[in-house]
């Protein structure tokens, strides 16, 4: 069977296993070549307070180019960080068209968390994410995200699953396919909640939370989530397995003194098997 190639955009950092970093190998092991278009590289993960940033965007115009007269082409696509608005309307012109060749394009809108959007990320921004969103078959926000792409007001208390499920109707009439949320805290437990246009439902998947702030573990849920579907997996399962492997890595760094700059993955990819 020949192996499958995704599309990765995304950042990639030169000091800690995150984005682009953390997805590549994970893919990789999972049987999907994942290829990579970075919209910057950072010098470190930004916890850390202090980082450079080397804007990307005429080597990603330049590289398209190239690339379109090499031929090459991809079974999907997956957006991640975006760093201006001028890429956000190139990748946008891209998901288009690679819509309209039925390849499947993944989404992680990042741009907020913990009821705050992200230093730099203005209301152009998420104008320009919800038009990725809306042409994405997967779509992967957290809780705040979503609220953002919905124009809903952000309760960082708990809330009802039947709030969350017009959250998920909003980003689905918004024309996103199906739907995970990573963290939401509904009916006083934490959950992953989404929508399989597969099954044609929603679906809730409690988890309890490991106290550890650890960076990039939303770059690993959205890799496992996308190589579970490639290979056929509906939308439910590949999240509760993603759910999963996340919660073992996040156990298995118990070493590390601290995550910012990432988990250590390779080490335990059989964990990817279990």
């Amino acid at each position: 069977m020949k192996e499958k190639q995704i599309l990765l955009i995304g950042d990639i950092v030169g000091y800690g296993k995150v984005a682009l970093s953390a997805m590549i190998p994970i893919l990789s092991y999972m049987g999907v070549r994942a290829q990579n278009l970075p919209t910057s590289i950072i010098s470190n993960t930004l916890d850390h307070g202090i980082f450079e940033i080397l804007d990307t965007t005429a080597y990603m115009q330049k590289t398209l180019e190239i690339w379109k007269r090499n031929g090459f082409s991809f079974d999907a696509i997956f957006t991640g960080f975006l760093l201006n608005e001028k890429q956000m309307d190139i990748i946008s012109d891209l998901c288009k068209k690679m819509s309209l060749e039925n390849k499947l394009i993944f989404n992680d809108p990042i741009m907020a968390d913990w009821g705050e959007l992200y230093n730099g990320v203005t209301d152009k921004n998420v104008a320009y994410m919800k038009e990725i969103v809306s042409i994405s078959d997967i779509t992967i926000p957290n809780y705040t995200e979503a609220c953002f792409l919905t124009d809903t007001k952000i309760n960082m208390e708990s809330i009802s699953k039947l709030e969350i499920t017009k959250i998920i109707d909003k980003l689905l009439t918004s024309g996103a396919k199906n739907v995970i949320i990573t963290s939401t805290f509904t009916e006083n437990e934490k959950c992953i909640a989404g929508f399989d246009a597969k099954k044609n439902d929603y679906f809730f998947i409690p988890y309890d939370e490991i106290p550890v702030k650890a960076t990039g573990t939303g770059d690993i849920f959205s890799s496992v989530t996308i190589g579970h579907i490639m290979k056929g997996e509906n939308v439910e399962n590949s999240a509760r397995h993603a759910g999963r492997v996340v919660r073992s890595m996040i156990q298995k760094n118990s070493f590390n003194e601290g995550t910012m700059n990432g988990l250590t993955i390779e080490k335990f990819m059989y964990i990817l098997d279990e």
